[in-house]
């Protein structure tokens, strides 16, 4: 790295440090590790303390680490923090700072940002003010870190990202405004707002009017603060070529660069390690099965699943219950299919049943009631995966080649039934599929490749973009298929999906193993060691930006 275009010191901020919510947990806790060997202990994470007096998953105190400071944040700062590691490769110094001491200063905070740089949060409701107040808050830490380690002198930066921490940008630009700061939106709150109303974003792109489409979708106080802080921030970015264009037509502000989303390989086990794992997670999945639906599954039954968040549409969940269906009912199957859609709903809790039953090894003979579901539900009746799977007519009865099995729970290792951490349970899988209608990003069909199962996701993801700068896209034997998806075509992705999976499920040993080289190969080229140079680059922008705003 270059010295006079690279900070010495680099806070980031978002809702997601040692907050596992989304994606960006995985960006940032993937990326510590390469920002780490130049930063060392001059990169510092914050993250909200919503953990009152449990401990944060993910966090390690650490009592040595800028003890001098915190005592005096806490004391003449009056800052409520913990600080310690993130538990992650490079475990970077971590602070979370408790924010809800700053609720009673909201109105005047929001004017202040309003009269600075015309934030209008007239129309906030939801997570606006907690999101908000958090950002606040993480200016406030930087403020008191800055001062209290006489930073004058030393280049810094501050990156900010998504919305929620937009104000804490704007806050550090008015009170220290010799801090480059940064700003990355993964996905436009407007275009994401668009997407899940079921209107076609794509077909209408150029002709759709940012304040326009927030004030017609109730989204005006998050859509301002956004545009604004990409307008004002040093150096503003976006995580791929799709959303880029989706910030220039709805916030009215191109990208200074695409910073693209990279993956460690460190996450993933070595070879031993690897069979080991992938044997425990086949075993946990069909032992699982075979009790909620009361019959054996073939030992080499083909594992699919798709996961992220509830997004139905924008995930394309709902094409993938469309696919699978016509998987089952296509008369091609020779092989059992057991498929898994692996996204947290809102869970009143883990079957006792199901639980009962894996915990004392009873073999079962019969389904369970509700054998499409592994935790119970709130409002059962209205869930909308739950509704289309009954919908299509899968039945999960013993003769059905294709099965599929709803886990509606986050798997951090502690959900009741499989008590397996994610990766624990993806590394068992025969294949992914992500038919995402809107992914600026998309983390799921990376993560699965670097584990080495193939995978299928749409030119509408940044990273299916991305992919087939290195295949066709065209075949799933490369590693990755990649579906085009528009606004009008869901039943041509679904006989896509359709397509790539009979095909997968037909190959043999040998030409699996080498599906899944391939898979292992592409990963290599999205790891953080390769796409860091687009954030050093996004810090001299910031750099240069801020000497000249400050001159």
């Amino acid at each position: 790295m270059d010295n006079t275009t690279t900070p010495e010191y680099l806070f980031e901020s978002s809702w997601e440090v040692c907050n596992k919510v989304g994606g960006i947990y995985t960006v940032l806790s993937t990326k510590a590790h390469t920002l780490v060997q130049s930063f060392k202990d001059n990169l510092i994470f914050i993250g909200p303390d919503v953990w009152g007096e449990k401990n944060a998953p993910d966090f390690i105190e650490d009592s040595k680490l800028f003890t001098d400071w915190k005592i005096y944040a806490e004391t003449t700062d009056n800052l409520q923090i913990k600080i310690g590691r993130w538990n992650v490769p490079g475990t970077p110094p971590v602070i979370l700072v408790d924010f809800k001491q700053y609720f009673k200063e909201r109105d005047s905070f929001f004017y202040s940002m309003w009269d600075s740089f015309q934030v209008d949060s007239m129309h906030a409701y939801g997570d606006y003010d907690e999101s908000c107040i958090f950002a606040y808050a993480v200016g406030k830490v930087i403020e008191s870190f800055y001062h209290f380690y006489k930073l004058e002198s030393k280049k810094v930066a501050a990156l900010f990202n998504e919305w929620m921490l937009g104000m804490g940008a704007l806050y550090i630009q008015k009170q220290i405004p010799a801090i480059a700061t940064l700003f990355t939106t993964h996905a436009t709150s407007i275009g994401r707002s668009i997407a899940g109303n079921n209107k076609a974003l794509y077909a209408y792109m150029d002709g759709y009017n940012g304040d326009q489409m927030a004030r017609e979708l109730n989204m005006e106080a998050k859509h301002s603060l956004e545009k604004q802080t990409a307008h004002y921030v040093d150096c503003f970015t976006t995580v791929s070529d799709i959303t880029a264009h989706e910030c220039e037509q709805l916030l009215d502000k191109a990208p200074d660069i695409v910073t693209p989303n990279g993956f460690e390989p460190n996450f993933v086990p070595a070879k031993q390690e690897y069979t080991k794992k992938q044997k425990e997670a086949r075993k946990a999945l069909l032992n699982m099965a075979e009790k909620l639906l009361g019959c054996p599954i073939s030992s080499d039954a083909f594992l699919v699943s798709t996961s992220g968040r509830y997004e139905y549409r924008n995930k394309g969940i709902d094409v993938f219950i469309e696919a699978m269906n016509r998987i089952r009912t296509s008369g091609k199957l020779q092989r059992e299919v057991v498929a898994f859609i692996m996204v947290p709903a809102w869970v009143h809790a883990s079957r006792a049943d199901l639980k009962e039953v894996i915990t004392k090894d009873i073999k079962t003979t019969a389904p369970l009631q509700m054998p499409f579901i592994t935790h119970w539900l709130n409002q059962m009746e209205q869930d909308k995966v739950l509704n289309y799977i009954a919908h299509a007519g899968f039945t999960n009865a013993a003769n059905e080649k294709l099965k599929i099995i709803f886990i509606p729970c986050y798997q951090d290792g502690h959900d009741g039934i499989l008590n397996k951490p994610y990766y624990d349970l993806l590394i068992g899988m025969d294949a992914t599929v992500y038919p995402s209608y809107y992914e600026p990003w998309g983390y799921t069909p990376l993560e699965s490749i670097a584990f080495g199962i193939p995978t299928v996701t749409t030119n509408l993801a940044g990273f299916g973009l991305w992919a087939k700068k290195h295949v066709t896209g065209n075949d799933i034997c490369e590693g990755v298929a990649v579906i085009n998806r528009d606004d009008f075509n869901y039943f041509e992705v679904a006989d896509a999906i359709t397509n790539a999976i009979l095909t997968l499920v037909s190959k043999d040993n040998k030409e699996t193993k080498n599906i899944r080289k391939r898979c292992s190969e592409l990963a290599t080229e999205a790891e953080w060691s390769k796409f860091i140079v687009y954030y050093e680059e996004a810090f001299r922008i910031a750099l240069g930006n801020a000497n000249k705003r400050n001159n």
